[in-house]
């Protein structure tokens, strides 16, 4: 019986560790894919938009030799953080089922079985995608997830979407030899929260033709060699090699649901918790990181949600301390 398990070895799921380290509790991280799965998966060539000091955890310096961090560099980081904690970590074990029982928690895994008194969700959102839900969107050539412009050489490229994902993708795909690059965008221009240095570079680049954009525009239909594509002009069919639909992910909200966690009656499905403790609804279950932020995925990040660590294992350690008391 743990005091607590963890689920997510991401930034904050790593900091909830060293918290529950400093505060004496037994602990254990589990994660379905690599340490810091969802940096992993980011672009190769991605730079953070936070400096590093703000993406620092478990008092780790995070020295960086640009003025944004790259990609590679809080892998480097994150993996120094771990090996400096020595923190419990069982990486590639996905969370099969969780029964919450009365006093304790069972965590069915697909290499073990595990019980704790508490519950930490640390899932972040970078698993599950919005989808079109239009035909031709389960094709090969219908992407979700963005790492490299090589693939794309010499291809012709629909991107969907006028976020960060979004451009980068299409200013590196245009630099590095992509036949056509068009946007697909619901927006009536990019948006204000695009990175500082991207969003102009993207602008003159529509602006001079280098790269097609169709603004308040929506893609209907994907066959093997076109899209279809609805515009304020009228329907226009584009001859077309992929589709990197750049439209944003969600979080993992079944488990939150599987676990009893219940959601305000607002448009973001915002998980109930307690902003002082960081402990939902039920009893025992702690949220941590952009989990907590439902579908309003920009509001929390790295940098403010490092905190909801020591919050959650101040709570679980005082639950512990009552308990013993008792």
């Amino acid at each position: 019986m743990m005091d607590v398990i963890i689920i997510g070895a991401g930034p904050i799921g790593l900091a909830c560790g060293i918290a529950a380290k400093e505060k004496g509790l037994s602990y254990l991280i589990v994660e379905k894919g690599a340490l810091v799965n969802s940096i992993y998966h980011y672009p190769l060539n991605m730079t953070f938009f936070s400096t590093s000091d703000r993406l620092e955890i478990g008092g780790v310096p995070f020295i960086s030799q640009n003025p944004k961090p790259t990609r590679s560099e809080a892998l480097e980081y994150y993996r120094r953080v771990s090996h400096h904690h020595q923190l419990q970590l069982h990486l590639y074990e996905a969370v099969d089922a969780i029964i919450n029982k009365e006093d304790d928690f069972m965590i069915q895994t697909t290499k073990a079985q595990y019980t704790a008194k508490n519950l930490v969700v640390a899932t972040g959102f970078y698993d599950a995608p919005y989808l079109l839900n239009i035909p031709g969107e389960n094709l090969p050539k219908v992407r979700h997830y963005y790492t490299e412009p090589h693939p794309y050489f010499n291809m012709d490229i629909v991107i969907v979407g006028a976020a960060n994902s979004a451009v980068d993708a299409a200013l590196e795909t245009f630099r590095k030899g992509a036949k056509s690059v068009t946007m697909v965008i619901r927006e009536k221009e990019i948006g204000q929260n695009v990175k500082y240095w991207a969003r102009p570079d993207i602008i003159n680049r529509i602006e001079e033709g280098s790269i097609a954009a169709f603004f308040e525009s929506e893609l209907k239909e994907i066959t093997a060699n076109h899209v279809t594509i609805q515009s304020p002009n009228g329907t226009r069919q584009i001859k077309n090699d992929y589709v990197l639909a750049m439209t944003g992910y969600q979080p993992n909200f079944k488990l939150l649901e599987s676990i009893g966690v219940s959601f305000h009656q607002d448009e973001f499905q915002t998980p109930i918790y307690d902003e002082s403790t960081m402990e939902a609804n039920a009893s025992g279950v702690f949220l941590a990181g952009v989990v907590c932020g439902g579908l309003k995925t920009n509001k929390w990040f790295i940098e403010n949600s490092r905190d909801h660590a020591p919050l959650i294992m101040a709570a679980i350690a005082k639950k512990k301390e009552l308990h013993f008391l008792g």
